[in-house]
């Protein structure tokens, strides 16, 4: 016999929020049965109405609050905020700390079954807002002009938005500028629907350390209309510009870049510096969006491979050789790897740069790679791992097993698949000593960490 549910579709119901999800959805329960809620925090107390209720859990709009949490900040009420890519910035920046630092120590305990490790106080900014170097958003149109801004939630309805209070100035400066140059001169935006049109994204990146502008234009045409007058705006509007990039994508498809790109003028890269380190960053690079957290980040996976001089490092997932080059600094040799091979190609740029010859790059999957360079009789005394949010993968974690690293670094932006490898890791010889947050996204659920595990 089927169980009755507690509440039924468009029932207004009381609730009292117990808990936050992993998206930053307030959690209330009636008869044990959970409610998921945007917008609303634990100990508030509040009228919702339910909008779907499936089997073992529903949804619920937040229509009245009774009680407001201590840590609640009142945002203005428009779409820019609503949709601005901020799940968080209702929450003040104290509370939304003590939310992240409680989601690790829960997956940790709950995924991991990893009861006593030492899970430090979150490291976060003094300052959590204007942080990112980086923007590429959609382009569209409305009332005859270019809109660029965010997507509403499930659907691709753009909401036109003046800045983003997590993005640098300079950044927002300069995505403005390109919608209003090209709006000006009737620049016609890509429709998804029909496959037509011109302008699909407008993308920007500042080194925050040396004060240079890119900018990218992405379009689904190989020309662009007005180019020459576009390119002489952008140069009159944004000084600080030292590169401007068209890249072609003519796909169907919801990948923002394409694979061919040129220099419309000035440089292919700009350049910025992660503490002493110089990088090249290209339209294509990956390079992290928060460059004061990044420094904090690395500094504590530094801190944690504790290296003498003498050490043989491995570093799998290697990007265009952000860690890497930190830990070649104080290693004796440092190999990276990584599947994208533009990326190792940065990275090999990107050493030369520094005039680091102690660190080698190989293009191919880890768990390929790293065995074949275990053969070759180079054993890692120290492994790190940076995986992207599935975490990593089963073969590399085996691969690590076999190869008995003394110490693993494990550097993960997804906490729970963190702990799922970390249980793995454990069952395979290892013990978890201790984990570091690291609040790189202020305003956002995300939250990185730093594992520091050694041989058993």
């Amino acid at each position: 016999m089927s169980r009755t549910l507690p509440v039924n579709k468009n029932d207004y119901i009381d609730v009292v929020f117990e808990d936050l999800t992993h998206d930053g959805a307030g959690v209330a329960k009636v008869e044990g049965y959970p409610i998921f809620v945007q917008n609303g925090l634990p100990g508030e107390k509040a009228k919702v109405k339910v909008i779907k209720a499936n089997k073992g859990y529903g949804f619920g709009r937040l229509i009245e609050l009774y009680e407001k949490s201590p840590y609640r900040v009142d945002i203005p009420n428009n779409e820019k905020h609503k949709y601005g890519g901020c799940q968080l910035e209702h929450i003040s920046y104290e509370g939304q700390l003590q939310y992240k630092e409680n989601q690790v120590r829960q997956v940790l305990t709950r995924i991991g079954k990893l009861e006593d490790v030492i899970v430090h106080p979150i490291l976060g900014m003094d300052n959590p807002l204007r942080y990112r170097n980086k923007a590429q958003v959609p382009v569209g149109k409305k009332d005859g002009k270019l809109i660029a801004g965010f997507f509403k939630p499930r659907s691709h309805e753009i909401v036109d938005t003046d800045e983003s209070v997590i993005q640098l100035p300079e950044v927002n400066e300069a995505v403005q500028a390109v919608k209003e140059i090209c709006s000006g001169l009737g620049i016609p935006a890509y429709q998804e629907e029909s496959h037509k049109g011109v302008l699909r994204h407008i993308m920007a990146r500042y080194g925050k350390q040396t004060g240079e502008l890119m900018v990218v234009i992405i379009s689904k045409t190989s020309e662009i209309p007005h180019q020459k007058r576009i390119v002489e705006e952008i140069i009159a509007r944004l000084p600080k510009v030292k590169s401007i990039v068209h890249n072609i994508n003519s796909k169907r498809t919801n990948v923002i870049l394409g694979e061919k790109t040129t220099v419309l003028w000035g440089n292919e890269v700009i350049y910025d510096y992660i503490g002493d380190v110089k990088f090249a960053i290209s339209a294509l690079s990956f390079y992290q969006v928060n460059p004061v957290q990044t420094k904090v980040l690395y500094d504590k996976a530094l801190e944690y491979a504790n290296l003498t001089g003498e050490e043989l490092v491995i570093d799998a997932y290697c990007g265009i050789g952000t860690i890497s080059l930190f830990l070649a600094q104080k290693a004796k040799k440092v190999f990276g790897v990584e599947v994208v091979p533009e990326a190792i190609e940065d990275a090999k740029r990107n050493a030369e740069l520094n005039g680091i010859k102690n660190a080698e790059f190989a293009a191919g999957e880890a768990e390929i790679v790293i065995p074949k360079w275990y053969k070759e009789g180079n054993v890692a005394d120290v492994l790190v791992v940076d995986p992207p949010r599935k975490g990593c993968d089963e073969a590399l974690l085996q691969t690590i097993i076999e190869m008995k690293p003394k110490k693993v670094v494990y550097v993960s932006c997804n906490p729970a698949t963190l702990a799922r490898d970390l249980r793995i890791l454990e069952d395979g010889g290892y013990k978890t000593v201790e984990v570091q947050p690291v609040d790189m996204f202020p305003m956002t659920t995300h939250v990185e960490c730093v594992s520091q595990l050694v041989l058993k």
